[in-house]
């Protein structure tokens, strides 16, 4: 009897379990349209090709739902971690507007995102600011403007070494703590292909290299490092210092052998013992200093080649530039003043196209079919007969820059 009322209560036991179960589903169907309509009630669930999220919205939130796919999720974390180039650049004197030029052609032509260091006696800086204020295209670079600054005991030996404030730069692994790599130039630089190409090089450099520089000469015949030197000097013609790619981390660390001391010396230690032992012997300044610091470490320098650093030497006794003649020029440097006198036309028409050119024009119309005409009129120099090598590279980065252009379209 006993058995029997155990096995009628677990049968109504069952029963009522299915009954429940029953109305549960129910309850669910009639509910669920009512659920997938609210916004507020997405559907979360990880892609099986490649582990991203989905976000899918309901019926009602379609029509703005926002799908993240796995690429997406890539493109938008690379975009966050990239890596701003750092140029820096020393401003003295009458130096403004051709430094606002220079920047002005780095700005035009690059990729990523510029971050300039402008170091530039006090009364240029608000005639800096206003000026790089007023630049269109102002989320393609952010600036600080710096002080010129020397170690105290020493200032006014090392303001007065070459030109006003060049020495700078041998300062600025010491001042730029928290900056990993840089591009130093002059102020008398004009990129014509984007910064980006020469920042590559970084990664280029092998696990001994601290810095990257262009030869002073390529025919040593009319080379002046190994004609009047009086002082040890890189490789063998020398280097030029006015476009520097540096590591300046490894330049912190390393230690330098040199011809003062049987110790090797870090950079912050090397400098001022160098300048007293060579300042009577010493011409070009802090180029100089380098030259001699690189000789005793040779395996510490990566060189590019002539193109990117490209002067009227290479052309005023004869074109002797050989990478330019077949790719053209990457970066021009009119040292000597010639932007602004009549003694190089070619490299002032240059410097002059983009001065005037504004940001928005036609770079076509504007800035490289004017400036063909203008280094047609020059071929009674030795540069201007080679005219071509002026444009050979900045056609190709004006079409580069169009077809990037298209393509973000």
């Amino acid at each position: 009897m006993r058995r029997l009322v155990r096995v009628a209560l677990l049968c109504l036991g069952c029963g009522l379990c299915s009954l429940l179960y029953a109305f549960r589903q129910l309850s669910l169907e009639q509910e669920a349209p009512r659920r997938r309509g609210d916004p507020a009630f997405p559907v979360r669930r990880q892609l099986s090709d490649g582990g991203g999220w989905r976000a899918v919205a309901g019926s009602a939130g379609r029509r703005d739902r926002r799908l993240l796919l796995p690429s997406e999720r890539y493109d938008s974390v690379k975009a966050l971690s990239s890596e701003k180039m750092h140029l820096a650049v020393v401003a003295c004197g009458e130096r403004l507007e051709e430094t606002v030029t220079m920047l002005k052609s780095a700005i035009i032509f690059s990729i990523k995102h510029l971050q300039f260091h402008i170091f530039a006696e006090d009364p240029l800086h608000r005639d800096f600011q206003v000026m790089l204020d007023g630049l269109a295209y102002q989320g393609k670079f952010n600036y600080t403007l710096y002080p010129i600054s020397f170690p105290t005991e020493n200032a006014v030996e090392w303001k007065k070494l070459f030109k006003p404030c060049a020495s700078q730069r041998l300062f600025l692994p010491l001042i730029l703590r928290d900056v990993d790599s840089l591009l130093y130039v002059d102020t008398d630089i004009l990129f014509l292909r984007p910064v980006d190409d020469i920042w590559s090089f970084l990664k280029k450099f092998n696990s001994s290299q601290i810095a990257a520089m262009a030869p002073e000469h390529e025919e040593p015949r009319i080379g002046w490092y190994n004609r009047f030197a009086r002082h040890p000097y890189y490789g063998k013609t020398g280097i030029n210092s006015g476009v520097m790619l540096m590591n300046m981390t490894r330049i912190r660390r390393k230690y330098f052998k040199n011809d003062m001391t049987t110790a090797r010396l870090r950079w912050e230690e090397i400098l001022m013992p160098l300048l007293k032992k060579y300042k009577l012997n010493i011409t070009w300044g802090d180029q100089d200093l380098l030259n001699i610091m690189f000789f005793h470490n040779p395996e510490s320098l990566f060189v590019f080649p002539c193109q990117w650093n490209y002067r009227p030497d290479h052309c005023i006794y004869g074109s002797n530039c050989q990478q330019s003649e077949k790719e053209g020029i990457f970066i021009l440097h009119g040292n000597r003043g010639v932007y602004h006198d009549d003694k190089q036309p070619a490299f002032r028409a240059v410097y002059e196209a983009i001065k005037y050119y504004s940001f928005g024009d036609n770079l076509v119309h504007s800035l490289l079919l004017p400036l063909e005409l203008e280094l047609q009129k020059t071929q009674h120099t030795y540069c201007g007969r080679i005219y071509k090598v002026f444009i050979k590279q900045l056609t190709k980065s004006i079409r580069d820059i169009y077809d990037r252009r298209s393509k973000e379209r």
